[in-house]
């Protein structure tokens, strides 16, 4: 609630990082603290990582992924949803890394992950990209670790128990 009532870490460019395993509700947090965040005066974007990155791999491809990054910047938080679905190559991850980079200590990340850090290597193309991204993202960041079932599955669990 903390996180939904004070602008202060986007203001500061502070990043939230929303882990957890499938189906315990780390997207439906995200899009509350981006509901919120607007509600407050902020300017906020919403991406499934898969269609960021494809955004982003399209823009460089065009030779324009500086701009790109600095006409995301109007955005005063980005959430990054699902990143941990994004495949390993280097096309789709250094672009996803510069962003990490360009934003950093600017503007905030809200970045939703079903795998700790410990698993970020396959998510980064090689392990030192995987440090500074991490690095970059937690250096100013609020951490939440969702600890429960799948809501899905206890959703699929009571309709095959019902009568």
């Amino acid at each position: 609630m903390q996180l939904a009532e004070d602008t202060s870490w986007v203001a500061q460019g502070g990043n939230c990082l929303l882990f957890g395993p499938s189906g315990v509700g780390k997207t439906h947090v995200a899009s509350a603290l981006s509901r919120a965040m607007l509600e407050l005066g902020k300017r906020v974007k919403f991406f499934p990582a898969t269609a960021l990155v494809q955004l982003l791999q399209q823009a460089k491809l065009q030779l324009q992924l500086q701009p790109m990054l600095v006409k995301l910047d109007r955005f005063d938080l980005i959430v990054i949803d699902d990143l941990g679905y994004v495949k390993k190559t280097e096309a789709e991850t250094s672009v996803l890394f510069e962003l990490i980079s360009h934003r950093y200590e600017r503007r905030s990340l809200l970045v939703t992950a079903n795998q700790p850090f410990s698993q970020w290597d396959s998510i980064f193309s090689d392990s030192m990209m995987t440090v500074a991204a991490i690095d970059r993202l937690v250096h100013h960041a609020t951490i939440i670790e969702l600890k429960a079932e799948s809501f899905r599955k206890q959703s699929a669990i009571s309709r095959t128990s019902s009568p």
